[in-house]
C-alpha cells in the first residue's frame, strides 16, 4: 500500500504562510514592522526554498510577503512586542 505525503512544495508553502503571518510583524512604526516582517519572511522563505531547491525565490518570496504583512497590519493586530533597536 503506497501513502502519499504532502510534497515539499506544500509544505513550504505553509510554513511561509505560517511564518510570515505569525512572525512578520513586529515593532510599532510602519517601518519596523516591514523590515522585521522582510527579514522574517526572508528567513523562513530561504528554508523553505532549500525544501524545494530555490532558496533565493523561497527568500525573495518569503521577504515579501513578511515585508508586505508588516506593512499592512496594525500593532493592534499583530503585536509581539518592542523590536530590538
Amino acid at each position: 500500500m503506497k501513502v502519499k505525503l504532502m510534497s515539499h512544495t506544500t509544505i513550504a508553502v505553509g510554513a511561509l504562510i505560517f511564518g510570515a503571518l505569525v512572525l512578520g510583524a513586529c515593532g510599532e512604526s510602519d517601518l519596523d514592522r516591514g523590515l522585521s516582517g522582510a527579514a522574517i519572511g526572508a528567513g523562513a522563505g530561504a528554508v523553505g526554498g532549500v525544501i524545494v531547491g530555490e532558496p533565493l525565490a523561497g527568500a525573495a518570496i518569503g521577504g515579501a510577503v513578511g515585508g508586505a504583512t508588516g506593512v499592512l497590519t496594525d500593532p493592534s493586530q499583530i503585536d509581539l512586542g518592542d523590536t530590538f533597536w
